[in-house]
């Protein structure tokens, strides 16, 4: 494809929330839809693009319906005690025994996947590109929320936390990328609006010791909005096709419960199947 026909796929983070977007990706499995030509994702939204390009399909709902709800996982005593609130030190030696990556079948695709981190010290995104001797790494970086996880991975000696502080949803990214068609995988409701933290100065106080990263979670929620309003209102020459759940969407980004969890993925899988119905 030439630059102005690039097709880029952007998928949102949000946790727990990630089943719907768990359950899209299996649909587009199920239906042999890969029309891309790279993709970007945010946390949960970038270890599910990561099953999605190895064609595990199913592996990223076991990784949230099951793993991701067990005490070993989410744990406030823990945090409370000093420790991770979300370990994903447990989660990723446990996925690492029970569900790895198809590292073999992630090698043969070609299609570019960019990872999303934050960068603690200057508060800005930072784009990898996913390989097998990064992926793991780079992942868990884009996986770790600030203060639920205590300790920054350094990569490549930069200390890297959850790209959804700088980068929620990288759909300018992908257009200066080139990509004139987005397609974008949301963790959100549609009309969702990010309300900004009630106490900054809270934050600013707690987070002294790294106060770029501070402000830049202080103004996440303007540019998220502002985001929003990219895909809401793109460019003459950029079409963004948004995939959200449905208004009964209840699932959280700390949910557990097991049936709101397959009812999200199964919003995932019908919103697939009427996308690919509307291709032509």
């Amino acid at each position: 494809m030439t630059q102005e026909t690039k097709h880029a796929l952007v998928v949102e983070g949000g946790a727990m929330r990630g089943i719907f977007a768990a359950g899209v990706l299996d649909g587009f499995i199920d239906h042999s839809y890969n029309p891309f030509d790279f993709c970007i994702g945010v946390s949960a939204g970038a270890t599910n693009i990561a099953s999605w390009l190895s064609e595990q399909r199913g592996r990223t709902y076991t990784i949230i319906a099951d793993y991701s709800c067990r005490p070993e996982f989410i744990n406030f005593r823990k945090f409370a005690g000093g420790g991770h609130w979300l370990d994903l030190d447990w989660l990723w030696d446990h996925i690492a025994i029970h569900y790895p990556y198809d590292m073999q079948a992630f090698n043969k695709q070609s299609i570019p996947f960019h990872i999303v981190t934050t960068d603690v010290n200057t508060g800005y995104p930072v784009y990898t590109l996913g390989a097998e001797n990064n992926l793991e790494m780079i992942l868990k970086a884009s996986c770790s929320v600030p203060m639920a996880y205590r300790t920054p991975l350094t990569i490549k000696g930069r200390k890297m936390i959850d790209g959804g502080v700088a980068d929620s949803i990288p759909v300018i990214e992908a257009y200066n990328r080139g990509a004139r068609v987005i397609t974008v995988i949301l963790s959100q409701k549609q009309g969702y609006i990010k309300r900004p933290p009630k106490a900054p100065w809270l934050l600013r106080r707690f987070m002294k010791n790294t106060p770029q990263l501070a402000e830049a979670m202080i103004n996440r929620a303007e540019q998220y909005n502002q985001t929003m309003a990219f895909i809401n209102n793109p460019p003459p020459d950029c079409t963004i096709r948004v995939i959200t759940p449905e208004d009964s969407f209840s699932v959280g980004r700390l949910t557990t419960n097991k049936d709101k969890l397959e009812a999200g993925y199964q919003m995932g899988l019908r919103a697939a199947r009427n996308v690919v119905q509307q291709m032509p």
